[in-house]
């Protein structure tokens, strides 16, 4: 009978690491976290700094527009101290399915705010566009989240999209204290990291992977999909697909127009 450690040599994978007992899984896992542990530590470090940031006081009266019309600023926080906001990108006149797949990400994985509530922190996204376009899009997709219009706003109520801001009350007084954009963004997105966890990863051309591992993608190439589940991985499906969560939304259809021009960056 051929042990299991010689059987696990003669059976090395081509294009994948390599295949060993029990014990030296473990070595090399326990060597990899004392890279994560420290990687954790220095994240609570730049929390610890993040939290020591100067603030910018702005006017909380700022109105903006939500479902039932033009409302202060203020009244995002609903009571609480401290606010979240996402401020989502949009495409004026553009169907459902033609709005930032990126943002889509970002706002699905917002949907539940129940431990932010718990904690004080209020939550709500923020877009540009006109509120006679968000709320449609808004029941479609089903989001519970509070969402408002900012349009012709400027920083750090308005301003650039595709960002995600703190905020602090103190009575009538508001302040921003903290914001990011980009990947900074990633940490509402608990998909990022799963994916992260992985084999594969995202699967996406910039990971540095082992070789012969399976070639990557172009960036976000699984942010968008067609009605079969394939992600738009060449580009060739920005004819017929939609942000993926879309997909599980009532009524939602095979389309033949994004009715935009811009692609994912």
């Amino acid at each position: 009978m051929i042990s299991t450690e010689s059987a696990q040599s003669a059976e090395q994978l081509p294009g994948r690491p390599p295949i060993v007992d029990l014990a030296a899984w473990q070595a090399a896992r326990d060597e990899l976290l004392i890279r994560e542990k420290a990687h954790t530590r220095e994240g609570d470090a730049i929390a610890a700094a993040r939290r020591r940031l100067p603030m910018f006081e702005f006017d909380g009266k700022t109105e903006v527009v939500g479902p039932d019309g033009p409302v202060p600023f203020l009244d995002l926080f609903q009571g609480r101290d401290e606010l979240l906001v996402y401020k989502h990108m949009w495409h004026d006149g553009a169907p459902h399915q033609g709005q930032c797949e990126g943002c889509t990400v970002a706002a699905w994985h917002l949907r539940d705010a129940t431990y932010l509530n718990v904690r004080g922190v209020s939550l709500a996204i923020v877009t540009t566009g006109t509120w006679s376009e968000v709320a449609p899009f808004v029941e479609f997709m089903g989001y519970t989240t509070p969402w408002y219009s900012v349009r012709g706003l400027e920083e750090p109520v308005g301003g650039d999209m595709g960002v995600l801001t703190s905020y602090l009350r103190d009575g009538d007084r508001v302040f921003l204290t903290y914001y990011t954009t980009g990947r900074g963004t990633e940490n509402h997105s608990g998909t990022f990291a799963l994916l992260d966890m992985t084999p594969y990863g995202r699967r996406e051309a910039w990971q540095e992977t082992p070789e012969g591992w399976p070639e990557g993608n172009g960036p976000c190439w699984y942010w968008r999909a067609d009605a079969d589940g394939n992600g738009n991985a060449d580009g060739s499906l920005w004819d017929r697909s939609r942000p993926a969560p879309q997909w599980t939304r009532p009524g939602a259809t095979p389309e033949e127009s994004l009715g935009r021009h811009e692609h994912c960056h």
